[in-house]
């Protein structure tokens, strides 16, 4: 939720409520907890802030590329709606016309009136193992509006696609994930750390009315965190579903449990069609045996409406995959596999029948980057990006007017530990270790804090001690 500790116990008396209260009011099970989520909050909150900051500015700009990849792409995108739209084997046809390199790999036929028919092909000379080049044809004249490298399963653009990559990874690769996952990992500690804090001081000291100084951006700091930390919890836990190692992890939990993503047999029935040829070697058109056309005539007629994504056979043993790609709100993601030989629909995965768990990783993920809702999505997610920058400002204010700026401001007390009842503090190291294996850079890096935090405050302890004698 926040960088910075949204109420303390041993900076100025008139900002904290455990000075005012009588003793008794004082004691109660959050009473030993309590300092240890305030230096939780505020260290963490100091150090992971700049990967938050990265990590909201970068989201920022996704949560914008949407609109902005619609202005750049028009001429690739949208085209003026004709009478009738042309059969797809034409369509392609035309597409390899004018790009032969590569091979077919999907094709999307338009789904709206004014929208472009794109065939992707791998394959291509400069283009990203990962990435395919898909080329926009004019669905009733087989005109060629031009051809962009595409990325993902939601059509990225060269735009989008760059600023994804970004957030992701800051365009360093596999390492560069790491920074996104450290953040997602503790954003939702932070969070719910700051949230506990903020409601267990005393209503009065929580206004912003009337208040300056520190007092005023703190109580603006922890006003704001309220209302925004479900968002941002959200934010950590859909992230963490495909990071690499939270996402191994979430991953090996959904196939033990069951609820992985199902997906259709691609093996054509009997190989009987194995005459017909590879995708490949048909002109390099996606073409095989009965055609592109009559396998979308054989998707519609199994109630696949658009959009819809064709992936021709792999190989003369494989069938056609027909599936939907629409990942806005209500989700059409249905498949069929299409046996080339004849036509006939040889295994279908409906979303519907989706396990529990694979249906809300579907929504997460889609909510997430902004899909799911359009463009009310892509500003709910403006405002959390813009809400976290401005609590890590706040954060850092309130740091600074703290300690004016040095070190680390006068620091919040250690020996928190000892005051922790052993039936809290043994679950709670039990949670730490399993943290630390299924979210792995927080718990191994909360690990750590907690150790270096024990060392620090014996050493300081027989200071004191050695002090007094």
């Amino acid at each position: 939720m926040s960088t910075a500790p949204s109420t303390t116990t041993d900076e100025a008396p008139q900002d904290d409520a455990a000075t005012t209260e009588p003793a008794s009011k004082k004691r109660g099970p959050w009473a030993p907890l309590r300092p240890l989520a305030l230096r939780l909050h505020f260290y963490a909150g100091i150090l992971v802030a700049p990967f938050l900051l990265v990590s909201a500015l970068t989201g920022l700009l996704y949560a914008a590329s949407f609109q902005v990849e619609k202005m750049v792409y028009a001429h690739e995108l949208t085209i003026p709606v004709g009478d009738t739209k042309l059969p797809i084997s034409q369509q392609v046809e035309a597409a390899r016309k004018a790009h032969p390199e590569g091979t077919v790999s999907a094709v999307r036929p338009s789904p709206e009136d004014d929208a472009t028919t794109r065939v992707m092909l791998t394959g291509v000379a400069g283009v990203a193992p990962t990435h395919t080049l898909a080329v926009f044809v004019d669905p009733y004249t087989a005109e060629v509006r031009g051809a962009l490298e595409q990325y993902g399963s939601t059509g990225a653009l060269p735009v989008r696609t760059w600023i994804d990559e970004f957030h992701r990874d800051l365009r360093l690769g596999e390492n560069g994930r790491l920074y996104s996952e450290f953040a997602a990992s503790w954003l939702w500690v932070i969070s719910l750390a700051g949230v506990a804090l903020w409601f267990s001081r005393r209503r009065a000291l929580r206004k912003v009315r009337g208040t300056t100084g520190r007092r005023r951006t703190l109580g603006l700091h922890g006003t704001l965190g309220v209302w925004v930390a479900l968002g941002f919890v959200f934010l950590s836990a859909t992230g963490l579903t495909w990071s690499k190692y939270a996402g191994e992890s979430v991953t090996e939990l959904r196939t033990s449990l069951g609820q992985t993503t199902p997906s259709v047999s691609s093996a054509a029935s009997g190989g009987e069609h194995s005459g017909h040829g590879s995708a490949s070697a048909a002109g390099g058109t996606g073409e095989h045996g009965v055609g592109l056309d009559k396998v979308l005539a054989a998707a519609r007629a199994k109630n696949l409406g658009d959009p819809v994504e064709i992936v021709p056979p792999a190989d003369a043993e494989s069938a056609y995959v027909v599936r939907q790609v629409q990942r806005s709100w209500p989700e059409k993601q249905d498949a069929v596999a299409v046996d080339p030989a004849t036509g006939e629909v040889t295994d279908t995965v409906r979303f519907a029948d989706y396990p529990v768990l694979a249906k809300l990783t579907r929504w997460g993920i889609d909510l997430h980057t902004g899909v799911l809702f359009g463009l009310v999505n892509q500003i709910a997610l403006m405002l959390l990006a813009l809400a976290l920058i401005v609590m890590i400002v706040w954060g850092y204010l309130m740091w600074w007017k703290r300690g004016r700026g040095s070190s680390f401001g006068r620091p919040i007390p250690r020996g928190a530990w000892a005051e922790v009842p052993p039936y809290v503090l043994v679950p709670a190291m039990a949670a730490v270790a399993a943290l630390g294996y299924f979210v792995p850079l927080l718990g191994i890096p909360l690990a750590a804090f907690i150790a270096v935090d024990v060392v620090l405050g014996e050493i300081a302890h027989r200071r004191k001690k050695a002090a007094a004698v």
